[in-house]
């Protein structure tokens, strides 16, 4: 059986980010309007990037998505398709929608207005479970679905078996959202920023204080009560536990009624009430999707699409994630073994933990992170960008420290390569031992192709 290569598609939170991401092997990236995308924070795409990340893609011979995909209020439909129609003038590769009546009115102006007729992708915001909601959507016009984030492999099987003329496009690699895909709303409960509207401020990733509560007996409400110095909410759970076991779990857990308040640590004094036994302090972070060991049979389901999260996402997330599910995409298709490595070298990026999500059905401990609740970098730092290189010497601006005697893994769109730094000089020719972080140039031997590479710090102890 020959198998057909899936387009690989990255997040481009700039102009700079979308090239690393071609450079590094993408097919195609999305980038959208700050106004009608989720992404309002952190996006340079007005019009005019726009229109030259549509022109550099088609240059090169590559793809670029429009994302306009809120849940707009009617403030919004109210501009949309003024704000949209030159977007679509420039013919973007396709626009990426969530909203029926937004998907409406464009189809409308396509089929009688004079606009240019553009693909549409419906969002994974759509949340499309099932085959029949995909055959619903292809009668409406659609192009491509996104599949939900909340599919197992076998689920996104069974649709491409009942729907076999229409693209599926499927998410890889990124963080998971706490409710179905960008349906949060805690966000807009804390700091009236709405996820929905492009404004997420990931309060699901903020850091929770867990103190016991009681209800007030006339009220009914949530009463902070007395916290002993060494209270431990774990501790508390263990101990309910075991005696819920040792009555062999046929009484009523002793946590069932209890109420705890949270109290988020740059709000002290804001408490909050919630009446699950929840495990830990980051109660709702959940861990990064991670699917890239399940490439191989999403290439043999016929998926048209992997797609890569994060548009907030920094460059050298880009450039990583891009290179690495480039090889495994072109080892799938080649007949390779997966290579084990490829893991090993996400795990250099700063991560909350990995899971396959809902691709594989694993019990629900799996998806929650409980332990770490802050990123970590558990193999390599990124720690420099090389802006020239000239006479075997690159000059590079630094993002983390490094130093003299560190192992550095360059990383370029042509192999990556280890090289064990001997010596650094500073602009003025001087030696310096440390390169302290961002933002600081200096100069270190560099052979081989450098130009545009990225420098990573080898966790020699990991």
């Amino acid at each position: 059986m020959t198998l057909r290569s899936p387009e690989l598609l990255l997040p481009a939170g700039s102009l700079d980010k979308m090239r690393a991401a071609y450079d590094f092997g993408a097919d195609a990236v999305y980038a959208g309007q700050p106004r009608y995308s989720l992404r309002a924070r952190n996006n340079e795409f007005r019009l005019e990037q726009i229109a030259q990340g549509i022109a550099e893609a088609h240059a090169r011979g590559k793809k670029f998505f429009v994302t306009s995909n809120l849940l707009p209020h009617n403030d919004k439909v109210r501009t949309y398709l003024r704000d949209i129609e030159p977007v679509i003038a420039l013919r973007p590769d396709a626009l990426i929608m969530a909203d029926p009546g937004l998907i409406m009115l464009v189809l409308e102006k396509m089929e009688h207005g004079g606009w240019p007729e553009v693909p549409i992708h419906l969002s994974v915001q759509a949340n499309t479970m099932n085959y029949a909601a995909v055959k619903f959507w292809q009668k409406v016009g659609i192009a491509r679905i996104i599949l939900s984030r909340e599919l197992s492999l076998d689920e996104v099987a069974k649709i491409r078996d009942e729907c076999p003329d229409i693209e599926l496009e499927v998410f890889v690699h990124g963080a998971l959202c706490i409710a179905y895909s960008g349906r949060c709303l805690l966000s807009g409960y804390f700091n009236r920023r709405d996820p929905n509207q492009g404004t997420c401020t990931n309060a699901c990733r903020w850091n929770y204080q867990t103190r016991p509560a009681a209800l007030d007996p006339n009220t009914g409400e949530p009463i902070a009560q007395p916290m002993e110095a060494d209270f431990s909410f774990n501790q508390a759970q263990e101990e309910a536990q075991a005696t819920f076991a040792a009555c062999g779990g046929s009484a009523r857990h002793p946590l069932a009624d209890q109420v705890y308040l949270l109290e988020e640590k740059e709000r002290p004094g804001q408490l909050m009430p919630i009446m699950e036994d929840e495990h830990g302090t980051y109660i709702m972070n959940s861990k990064d999707l991670r699917a890239v060991e399940h490439v191989q049979r999403l290439v043999e389901i016929g998926v048209d699409s992997l797609k890569i999260e994060g548009r907030t996402k920094s460059l050298y997330y880009v450039a990583r994630t891009a290179q690495v599910y480039r090889r495994a995409i072109d080892d799938a298709v080649a007949g390779r073994p997966f290579d084990p490595t490829l893991i090993t070298e996400l795990e250099g990026l700063a991560n909350r933990g990995y899971t396959s999500g809902f691709l594989e059905r694993r019990p629900m401990h799996d998806y929650q992170n409980y332990e770490t609740g802050h990123s970590t970098a558990r193999r390599s730092q990124f720690v420099a960008e090389v802006r020239a290189v000239g006479d075997g010497w690159a000059e590079v601006e630094t993002k983390n420290r490094f130093d003299v005697g560190d192992l550095l893994e360059v990383i370029h769109p042509s192999g990556n390569r280890l090289l064990r730094l001997t010596q650094m000089v500073n602009l003025e020719g001087q030696p310096v031992q440390c390169a302290q972080g961002s933002p600081v140039r200096v100069r270190i031997p560099l052979e081989g192709p450098a130009e545009g590479a990225l420098l990573a710090r080898v966790l020699e102890s990991a």
